[in-house]
């Protein structure tokens, strides 16, 4: 048998998967926790990924780093760590995105150009951030490199960095209509030239090799990584709920979005993979089990107790700003509550908030590509709750596919390791058993509601 390792790092942890090159079927797991926080040591997840990778790299022919996109690590002329990584989900950086879109000409020549409008999510933001407020760190500077290359050149022994172009398409200083980096953007947002990690010439190209010897592929971003894992194909789309809530579309047609809606990314096989992403997801289901003091069982059934649209109570969702729509500094807001309010209407109010986000996200998908999804992948810890479950093809108005428990990341890292060990053309197929698919009446009246308050507090 011969196997590969999948590897996950994520934002919460590292989670490493061997898995037989020819099936797909996984044969062992280990995972190790990382910091907390949106501001974090990098050198953290070299340690998590050591102790959850380590025992598993001298049974592997090959391997694949899965990481957490957007976040910023930069390195000064030793190598060394100038200061802790920037990560995704941290929005100090909203002022510079905007700076940058206008620097650009605008947002049309800004997704123009990366295939996406920039946002405080971005690591171009990041290093204007940096820039603005650190000037010593900005000049220490001398390359930058996202959270997955920093880990895949660590499990090579050290060396030059290298990415792919997944990955490389939500920095803000990769194009997506020249499908190659635009360093002169990256000098631009911190202030000077920076090196920037190679990229693959073909998607399956072997990049480096551990000093055991197994091939190590270029990685990808963790949404790109989910596609390969799912084996999703034009049309498909995946709905992640997770830390963040993820919209993924695999698509031939490169996106263009000049609102921002969409952004615009290169997917990890020579495709394109148009997303939609909120910064609240499965938090937002922890916040309605905490106000309500239950746990995630009894929040589902509470959920399912009350009936469509909550009894008028509206949930908007924007508990840590958000991202989709580009709100960095919005709050939460609850209303339409009355005096005949009960908890199970509460619950479904939090419940049917989180699926409606997600339900624009969708739509925005399908209007940017002019194609309608054909078929819509659950997957995420925030799927496995029953009320998500049951109420989803509810609020989206169509059939959604279960697909079951896995990580998907770490599974799709190891398919483009074994993509790379074979060299073929396409991806090795691999099945995926247990999926189920629901369906349910459509709800159409909860999601205008929610349209409804989100146009009223724009702006607020």
């Amino acid at each position: 048998m011969t196997l590969v390792l999948g590897i996950d790092s994520s934002t919460q942890s590292t989670k490493a998967l061997l898995v037989d090159a020819e099936t797909g079927e996984m044969q062992d797991e280990r995972r190790a926790a990382h910091p907390e926080g949106t501001e974090v040591d990098p050198r953290a997840w070299l340690d998590a990924v050591d102790e959850a990778a380590g025992p598993f790299l001298e049974r592997a022919e090959a391997l694949a780093v899965g990481g957490q996109q957007h976040g910023m690590v930069l390195l000064d002329e030793h190598g060394d760590v100038v200061r802790n990584a920037l990560l995704w989900n941290d929005t100090r950086s909203a002022p510079q995105a905007q700076a940058l879109i206008e620097e650009m000409g605008g947002p049309e020549q800004c997704v123009g150009e990366i295939g996406s409008l920039m946002v405080a999510s971005f690591t171009a933001s990041k290093l204007r951030w940096v820039r603005d407020n650190e000037p010593d760190s900005a000049a220490r500077a001398r390359s930058v490199m996202l959270p997955h290359d920093y880990v895949s050149r660590h499990l090579a022994g050290g060396g030059d960095a290298f990415t792919d172009r997944g990955d490389a398409s939500g920095t803000g200083y990769y194009s997506t209509r020249t499908e190659t980096w635009v360093p002169e953007l990256a000098e631009r947002a911190l202030g000077h030239a920076l090196d920037l990690p190679r990229l693959p010439s073909t998607p399956q190209e072997v990049m480096a090799r551990t000093p055991g010897g197994a091939a190590i592929s270029a990685g990808t971003g963790d949404n790109m990584g989910a596609a390969l894992g799912l084996s999703l194909g034009p049309g498909d789309v995946s709905v992640s709920i997770g830390t963040s809530g993820v919209c993924a579309m695999v698509t031939d047609v490169r996106p263009d979005d000049a609102s921002g809606t969409v952004t615009g990314f290169a997917d990890a096989t020579g495709r394109f993979l148009p997303m939609t992403t909120t910064i609240n997801a499965s938090r937002i289901l922890e916040a309605g089990r905490a106000l309500l003091g239950v746990d995630h069982q009894e929040l589902s059934r509470l959920a399912l107790a009350s009936e469509p649209g909550a009894g008028g109570v509206t949930l908007l969702p924007y508990f840590d700003g958000e991202r989709t729509p580009n709100r960095p500094t919005a709050r939460a807001t609850l209303t339409g509550m009355s005096a005949s309010t009960t908890r199970e209407d509460v619950a479904r109010a939090y419940v049917e908030g989180l699926l409606c986000s997600l339900a624009d996200g969708i739509a925005a998908l399908e209007d940017v590509t002019g194609t309608a999804a054909a078929r819509i992948v659950l997957i995420g810890g925030g799927a496995r709750s029953r009320a998500v479950q049951e109420l989803a093809p509810a609020v989206f108005g169509r059939e959604v596919e279960i697909a079951p428990s896995g990580e998907y990341v770490a599974l799709g890292a190891a398919r483009q390791a074994a993509w790379a060990l074979a060299g073929t053309d396409e991806p090795p197929h691999w099945e995926i058993t247990g999926s189920r698919t629901v369906g349910a009446e459509a709800t159409p009246q909860v999601l205008a509601t929610y349209r409804e308050l989100k146009e009223r507090t724009e702006g607020w």
